[in-house]
């Protein structure tokens, strides 16, 4: 397994329940194919840098986890199905 690291901006119409909500989704398919939910840091709202889908600010998130780089398409596909995600990024951290 290899580490890596996502960032997803949520939309900020979301409460605090419904990013814990897109949290554990995310968690789950991570879990669901074999992988482990290093850390998770919620980063709260934030300014954008421009609009996305008319939002000015959104919530941020940061999670660490190992996956078999198989699943990582797979994972993405799932994470840009979830409506409430404006924009997320998946990077392979190097040691």
């Amino acid at each position: 397994m290899r580490d890596y690291e996502l960032v997803a901006i949520i939309s900020p119409e979301l409460d605090e329940d419904g990013v814990t909500e897109i949290i554990d989704k995310v968690s789950q398919s991570i879990d669901s194919r074999g992988g482990v939910v290093e850390g998770v840091d919620k980063w709260g709202v934030r300014k954008l840098a421009y609009p996305i889908k008319k939002f000015m600010e959104a919530n941020y998130v940061l999670a660490r986890f190992k996956l078999m780089p198989k699943s990582v398409k797979e994972l993405e596909a799932e994470i840009s199905a979830l409506g409430s995600v404006l924009r997320f990024l998946v990077v392979n951290v190097k040691d």
